[in-house]
């Protein structure tokens, strides 16, 4: 990360402004007359043309991070009740709705992992992808239209102009998802978030999928925050991991370093989990127990009952992040005894 900007003080360089600063963010649900802590205190920072995965089983509060980013969440029930989240410096929490509806599609967008679901079955694709243009860049419909053309065949939509009066249920899941890729760049955006974007998608599909935003992405310098469970996916991707157990980050490290030393024992329970080719016929190693609770979470550290390196402090005191090398910080007591360990 480079800056022109100069300390006049000192003569130093100083550091660059992140794209986008996500700090100490909190997200709740009542549920029923329950408090449901969906995410406490998750940080993380994105730079241009930077990837940073978000890793985690399902129920770790991935998903619903982002979606506070996005100004989306469903309020109520959900409810955003401390943290900060900062785009090129200003900040998102609090804007307007109309303010932050600006943001949304022109500067931070999102590809929703259930395609299907996502895209309304009863506009065509044209449609959908158009209104992006119509309703933000004030086009006419000839021009949308052209726009439309252009980023279907941008995605590799085979006979796009005869196919943009199809409806979402008469293209693949594959080529769904590529129109929900081509509806989230329509604008260009400085940020993508991309939640589970290979899900129910086969390996060979998958793999176009995350070769089609690599390319699409080093081509407009955006940051994308990743958002999967499939270890497999980010390694070939990502920058930077952020692993997030309970709503919190257990760990995060740029990618090669979590995967050769990984300092949290959720993070080497994840890597134990996945075949590995150099390990051919080695058994593999669940995690034991289930995720807890979010409405009852446990005191001290939240992995603890799952953890097979857990001692008594674990199950009192919560961990604060430890940095166990440079930019590689882990939330767990016994972090640098771990990381020390390597890879196992």
């Amino acid at each position: 990360m480079t800056t022109d900007l100069k300390d006049t003080a000192a003569g130093e360089p100083l550091p660059a402004r992140p794209l986008l600063a996500v700090d100490d963010l909190h997200v709740r649900f009542d549920v029923r007359g329950q408090d449901v802590r969906a995410v406490n205190g998750l940080s993380y920072t994105l730079a241009e043309a930077e990837t940073v995965a978000i890793l985690g089983e399902s129920g770790s509060g991935k998903s619903v991070a982002a979606q506070a980013v996005m100004g989306i969440l469903d309020t109520p029930p959900a409810r955003v009740t401390g943290g900060s989240v900062r785009l090129r410096g200003e900040e998102l929490l609090g804007l307007p709705e109309r303010r932050r509806r600006q943001y949304r599609g022109d500067h931070v967008a999102m590809v929703f992992q259930d395609a299907l679901s996502a895209l309304n079955p009863v506009f065509t694709v044209g449609d959908q992808i158009r209104e992006m243009y119509q309703v933000h860049r004030g086009m006419r419909r000839r021009a949308a239209t052209a726009k439309a053309v252009e980023l279907m065949e941008r995605v590799h939509i085979p006979s796009a102009a005869r196919r943009l009066g199809d409806y979402p249920h008469q293209f693949s899941g594959g080529m769904r998802q590529r129109i929900m890729i081509a509806m989230a760049l329509a604008l260009e955006p400085d940020v993508l978030i991309a939640d589970e974007p290979t899900t129910a998608l086969d390996v060979t599909v998958q793999a176009q999928i995350m070769r089609l935003l690599a390319g699409l992405q080093e081509e407009l310098r955006m940051g994308m925050v990743l958002i999967t469970h499939d270890l497999g996916v980010v390694a070939g991707v990502a920058d930077r991991i952020v692993v997030m157990y309970a709503g919190s980050v257990a760990e995060q490290a740029p990618a090669r370093e979590l995967y050769a030393r990984p300092a949290h024992p959720y993070t080497r329970g994840l890597l134990a989990s996945v075949p590995r080719l150099d390990r051919r016929g080695a058994p593999l190693v669940p995690i034991r127990g289930t995720p807890p609770d979010p409405a009852a979470l446990p005191p001290g550290c939240p992995f603890h009952p799952r953890c097979p390196r857990a001692e008594a402090v674990c199950a009192v005191v919560r961990p604060a992040p430890v940095a166990v090398a440079p930019g590689h910080d882990a939330a767990c007591h016994f972090a640098e005894e771990v990381h020390r360990a390597g890879d196992g």
